[in-house]
């Protein structure tokens, strides 16, 4: 498969949570991350929408997202500017 991404990500394993509409969070696994998008995992892609928050309280983050890809259990995303 070709890499399209302009960035690279770094591996990681860490628990974030995806906030929308300012409900309680989805949790999910930060798979790989950088800059500029992140692969998550979770459990159910039912209910997520194409655009959300993603929150990993470890590195104090919160990151307007946007959906590029599913697949099964795994969601790329890009982050929006804030």
């Amino acid at each position: 498969m070709q890499e399209r991404r302009k960035v690279a990500r770094h591996r990681t394993l860490k628990a974030g949570s995806i906030s929308f509409h300012r409900a309680g969070g989805i949790d999910c696994r930060v798979k790989n991350l950088s800059a500029q998008g992140a692969c998550l995992e979770v459990t159910s892609q039912m209910g997520i929408p194409d655009d959300f928050v993603l929150v990993i309280d470890h590195d104090q983050l919160r990151q307007p997202c946007h959906v590029v890809w599913r697949h099964h259990t795994r969601l790329g995303v890009e982050f929006k500017a804030a």
